[in-house]
C-alpha cells in the first residue's frame, strides 16, 4: 500500500524515468527508438508457489493429489511430456489457497531450480490451473507482450541475463526477486510486432526444414534394415554370385556352436580393478542396437593384477560381443587387437573357429534375421538375460569366406553411405538450432 502510494505520488516523467535502466547499466547500445527497462516494469507481475503463504501454511492447507482432481498443477516437466502423464493436482481449497498463482493459459513459466533457462507458456485448457513449486510464473498485460517476452527469454541474450542471476552449482537456483531486475530492450509497439512476425515466419520456416531432414534421419533405420534384409536373402550380391556361378542355395544353416571355438561371458568383481588409464574394459553402455561398432566414448579402464582369472575373458580382433542381461541382444565386433580389452558379466564373448567368419557372424546377427533367432531363447520375468547355451543354439548360416567377405563389403559400403548422409543431416539439423539463436539475438539487438 505504502509503496502504491509512493508511485501515485511521482509525476508521468519520473514514473517513466524510474522505469528506464539508467545508461551505465546498458548491457549493449539500441537503435535511437528503443529503450531499456527492466522485466520487473514490463511484464504485470511476477510470482511463484510460495508466494502464497509460509511453507508452513502451504503445507497446511494445500493437498496434492495424483488422481484427478479440482485443478491442475501446472510443473514445468509437464511441457515435456505434453500433459500426457505424472500429472498433480489439488482440490478446491488448495486451489483457491493458491489464488496468488492462479493460471488462465498464456502465461510464461520458468524453471528457477535445476533445469535454469527454460521457458514454457501455459496452454489453454479448460479447467481450473495453478503454478506448482520449483518454477516462477511471468504474467503480461496483453498477448503482445507474452510474445517479446518468451522469444527474449530464449534468446541468447535472455539466456546469459538468467545466468548473471542465478546461484548455485550442484543445484543452480534464481528467485523472482532478481528475475524482475533483469534489464529488456523494448522497441515500439509497432516494431515488436513486425520483430515478433519476423520470428515467427523465420522459425515456421526453420521447423518445415527441420521436419523433413528428421523425417530422412528417421527413415535409416528403415533404409539400414533393408540393407541387412538384402544381404542376408541374397538380393544384395545377386549380380555378383550369378558372375562367379554361385547358387543361394549353397547356403547351409548349423548351430552356431558347431563353428564356435569360444565362448564365455565376464567374471565379477572387476570394480576393484578399476583406474585411470590401462586396458580397456567394455560394458554394456558400449555397445548398440543400432551397429556392430562399439562406441568408446565412455571408456572404463582397469590395471589387472598378474594373474586374474579375467584372462579368459580378453578379447581379439573379430570377436563377437553380445549384451546377455537386461538390454539383450546388443552385437558389437572387435575391429582390431592393437588393445588390450576386457570384458564385464553382461556380455558374452564369441570367438570363431575360423575369424574371417567373425564380421559375417556379426552383421547377420545384427540383422532382423539373427536378432529373432538369437532372442527366441530370451529369459522372461523380472530380469530378462541369454545364456551361453541359448547363444550356442542359435542357428546361423554358413558360407564360403568369399561370398561372406563379398556379403559384408557390400553392407558396410551401403551402409557407409547411410553414415555419411545421416551426418550431413545432423549438421542441417545443427545448424538450424544455432539459426534460431542467432534471429534471436538480432531480433533483441535491433537488427533484424
Amino acid at each position: 500500500m505504502a509503496r502504491a502510494k509512493k508511485e501515485a505520488a511521482l509525476t508521468p516523467e519520473e514514473r517513466l524515468q524510474a522505469a528506464l535502466v539508467p545508461d551505465w547499466e546498458w548491457p549493449y547500445k539500441l537503435p535511437k527508438n528503443w529503450c531499456w527497462t527492466r522485466i520487473g516494469n514490463y511484464v504485470d507481475y511476477v510470482t511463484d508457489y510460495v508466494a502464497n503463504g509460509s511453507f508452513a501454511s502451504l503445507k497446511a492447507n494445500v493437498s496434492i493429489f495424483k488422481d484427478e482432481n479440482y485443478a491442475l498443477m501446472v510443473k514445468t516437466q509437464d511441457f515435456a511430456n505434453g500433459f500426457t502423464k505424472s500429472l498433480t493436482y489439488t482440490d478446491k481449497h488448495g486451489y483457491d489457497f493458491l489464488s496468488k498463482s492462479t493460471l488462465h493459459g498464456g502465461e510464461l513459466i520458468l524453471s528457477n531450480i535445476g533445469s535454469v533457462g527454460k521457458v514454457f507458456r501455459v496452454p489453454y485448457f479448460d479447467r481450473p490451473m495453478t503454478l506448482a513449486s520449483n518454477s516462477v510464473m511471468v504474467k503480461c498485460y496483453n498477448s503482445r507482450d507474452y510474445d517479446w517476452m518468451y522469444y527474449f527469454l530464449l534468446s541468447p541474450i535472455g539466456f546469459e541475463e538468467l545466468k548473471s542471476i542465478t546461484t548455485g552449482t550442484a543445484v543452480p537456483k534464481f528467485n523472482k526477486t532478481d528475475l524482475k531486475t533483469i534489464p529488456l530492450p523494448v522497441p515500439p509497439l509497432a516494431e515488436q510486432q513486425r520483430i515478433v512476425d519476423r520470428i515467427e515466419s523465420l522459425f515456421a520456416k526453420l521447423d518445415e526444414a527441420k521436419e523433413k531432414a528428421q523425417a530422412v534421419v528417421d527413415s535409416f533405420e528403415t533404409r539400414k534394415a533393408a540393407i541387412l534384409h538384402k544381404a542376408f536373402t541374397g538380393e544384395l550380391t545377386a549380380k555378383w554370385r550369378r558372375t562367379h556361378g554361385l547358387l543361394l542355395d549353397t547356403w547351409k544353416e548349423v548351430a552356431a556352436d558347431s563353428l564356435f571355438e569360444y565362448v564365455t561371458s565376464g567374471s565379477r568383481g572387476w570394480a576393484k580393478y578399476y583406474d585411470e588409464s590401462g586396458a580397456v574394459f567394455i560394458r554394456m553402455g558400449n555397445l548398440d542396437h543400432g551397429t556392430i561398432e562399439l562406441d568408446f566414448s565412455d571408456i572404463q579402464h582397469v590395471k589387472l593384477p598378474n594373474k586374474a582369472e579375467g584372462q579368459r575373458s580378453r578379447i581379439r580382433k573379430n570377436d563377437i560381443l553380445i549384451s546377455i542381461t537386461a538390454d539383450v541382444g546388443m552385437v558389437g565386433l572387435v575391429r582390431n587387437d592393437d588393445f588390450e580389452g576386457y570384458i564385464n558379466q553382461h556380455i558374452a564373448l564369441v570367438r570363431f573357429q575360423n575369424p574371417v567368419q567373425g564380421r559375417f557372424m556379426a552383421w547377420y546377427l545384427r540383422s532382423e534375421y539373427g536378432q529373432k533367432d538369437l532372442l527366441k531363447n530370451k529369459r522372461g520375468g523380472g530380469k530378462l538375460g541369454l545364456g551361453l547355451d541359448d547363444i550356442r543354439d542359435t542357428p546361423v548360416p554358413i558360407v564360403d569366406d568369399i561370398t561372406a567377405t563379398e556379403i559384408v563389403d557390400k553392407v558396410e559400403e551401403q551402409l557407409s553411405v547411410c553414415d555419411s548422409i545421416e551426418k550431413t543431416v545432423d549438421t542441417v539439423l545443427a545448424q538450424a538450432d544455432a539459426m534460431r539463436q542467432s534471429i534471436l539475438k538480432q531480433a533483441f539487438e535491433g537488427t533484424m
